[in-house]
């Protein structure tokens, strides 16, 4: 579980009160301001109050945890700060508040007046439903449900990317190169802007004097400008530092560009790059990113669970992405990060009351409250038959009139079978790829089609040069389409090591001749 307690301004909260804790967002110019929100759904602020950014009506200091009374009753989705700071804070209903610093128009009420309690911003996002959050130093972005981005604040650079310089006082769509775009994603640097669009496309904009924007130059981008750098590569997360920004593939690689004078691009040197570099951690895949805009400090979590770190550590210019004992990224920045910031809203599951699922959870493969149990390559697994009958329409009419406790199952094999009985318990699959095919088969044949997704991101996880051509013929084979077109892209680029393994060479014959049919119409055999 989380430890909150790692952040320095913890050490003024009781052990009885950090453990009521569950959200938190650490931030100001020294770490030394936090808000947090409770098991009973209250929000509590605590710390020196610069500006009024604790949104106590009152610029005063407070070594004691002080309840948020004017967010009664409000849920929070996502939560960001500035510089100075501000605040913006999206609920989980869409609705934004912000409050803090205000010399910029950076709370978006139409105002430059310091904020000293939270404000409902609704201009030009009345119909809207924010679903994510982000801010620089002193200018916000939020990112709307149907895929919309609005920014304001300072924009001195371009930031708000409105084309101009002049600073933005109320939310305003950015537009250009997004007009017709569904964005999934945003970041904020100091003074510039991310956005990740469904396709897997990275348009930037804002400052760019150490080229952070990645587009080969240092010049600044007044209005949002796809990254060129990266045509081919699905991105799928983006996460900004003071001026360096970094990028997730769908393929579990890592991009680096910007600033990179504390060596927090990991490229081995402290050049800055203003071209897409690539990160080498280690041969697993990377599942998440981190970094922040007060800080110099990048960090990274691999699929085996090894979390990574480099940048600015402790007054240390790591130049190359070091091992840690952390298990989360959060901890690199409790424990190495200048200021010791969150880098995003941290979330504490409790590890004292189950809930429902988790109940249900620790009831799977259970023979002491079992009502049924499946036989499989000899062995058994235990189930309950009112769940499976609510959890799957395979099962509901199977087992409408079957009065016996003993199923027999030889279709399958028994890992297969029992991930998928795991399944209807969870809503989750661990399993390795090549299993996870028979998964596939398995969601395929029961016309389980959240069960089908699963598999196919589990198999694209675990896609390489030499089980490729496997899985693209899986892909094929079970309609899969998705996953066709992942692999296919995959082996593309990859070709060179994909056509020299035994998959390639013993591949259906119609696959191949699908196979080189369609690489040729994208000029995979160009030179």
């Amino acid at each position: 579980m989380l430890d909150v307690g790692k952040w320095p301004i913890f050490s003024l909260c009781s052990e009885e009160e950090l453990q009521l804790i569950r959200q938190a967002c650490v931030f100001g110019s020294a770490g030394n301001e936090v808000l947090y929100t409770t098991v009973n759904d209250e929000i509590f602020v605590l710390g020196t109050n610069c500006c009024g950014c604790l949104g106590l009506g009152d610029v005063q200091s407070t070594i004691e945890p002080r309840r948020l009374d004017s967010l009664s009753g409000k849920k929070i989705a996502c939560l960001s700060y500035g510089s100075g700071p501000h605040i913006v804070l999206a609920t989980t209903e869409g609705e934004v508040f912000t409050w803090g610093h205000n010399a910029y128009s950076q709370l978006g009420n139409g105002t430059t007046n310091h904020g000293l309690v939270p404000c409902h911003i609704s201009t030009n996002l009345s119909n809207k439903q924010v679903t994510e959050v982000a801010c620089g130093s002193y200018h916000s972005l939020v990112l709307t449900s149907d895929g919309e981005v609005f920014a304001w604040g300072y924009n001195n650079s371009g930031q708000v990317g409105s084309g101009s310089t002049v600073n933005q006082p109320i939310p305003r769509r950015v537009t250009g190169c997004l007009q017709n775009k569904v964005v999934v994603t945003i970041a904020c640097g100091q003074m510039c802007c991310m956005a990740v669009v469904d396709s897997g496309e990275v348009y930037v904009w804002g400052y760019n004097g150490n080229g952070q924007l990645g587009l080969g130059n240092s010049g600044n981008q007044p209005t949002p400008c796809r990254v060129a750098a990266l045509q081919g590569i699905r991105v799928q997360r983006v996460a900004c530092g003071y001026a360096h920004t970094l990028v997730l593939t769908d393929e579990g690689q890592v991009y680096a560009w910007g600033a990179n004078s504390y060596g927090q691009l990991g490229t081995g040197n402290k050049s800055n790059q203003s071209y897409p570099t690539p990160v080498t951690v280690e041969k697993d895949r990377i599942i998440e990113i981190a970094a922040c805009h007060s800080t110099h400090t990048s960090a990274a979590k691999t699929q085996g669970g090894h979390v990574y770190m480099w940048g600015q550590c402790r007054g240390q210019s790591v130049i190359l992405p070091h091992l840690t004992h952390f298990s989360c990224t959060d901890d690199v920045f409790a424990c190495f990060a200048t200021p010791a910031v969150t880098w995003r809203l941290l979330s504490v599951e409790p590890d004292d009351h189950l809930t429902v699922a988790e109940s249900l959870k620790r009831e799977f493969d259970n023979p002491d409250t079992a009502d049924l149990k499946f036989l499989v390559d000899g062995k058994y697994i235990y189930a309950h038959k009112v769940l499976l009958k609510i959890r799957c329409e395979h099962f509901r009419s199977s087992l409408e009139d079957n009065e016996d406790d003993i199923v027999e199952m030889s279709e399958f094999s028994y890992p297969v079978y029992r991930a998928f009985l795991e399944y209807l318990y969870t809503d989750s699959i661990s399993l390795s790829p090549e299993e996870a095919v028979g998964l596939l088969d398995l969601a395929t044949f029961y016309r389980e089609n959240r069960l089908k997704k699963l598999c196919q991101q589990t198999i694209k996880q675990g896609i390489c040069e030499e089980n490729a051509i496997a899985l693209l013929s899986a892909a094929v084979k079970y309609d899969a389409q998705d996953l066709e077109e992942f692999c296919f892209r995959f082996c593309i680029n990859h070709l060179t090591v994909v056509t020299q393994t035994s998959g390639f060479a013993e591949m259906d014959h119609d696959l191949l001749k699908n196979f080189i049919s369609k690489a040729s119409r994208v000029g995979a055999f160009k030179n």
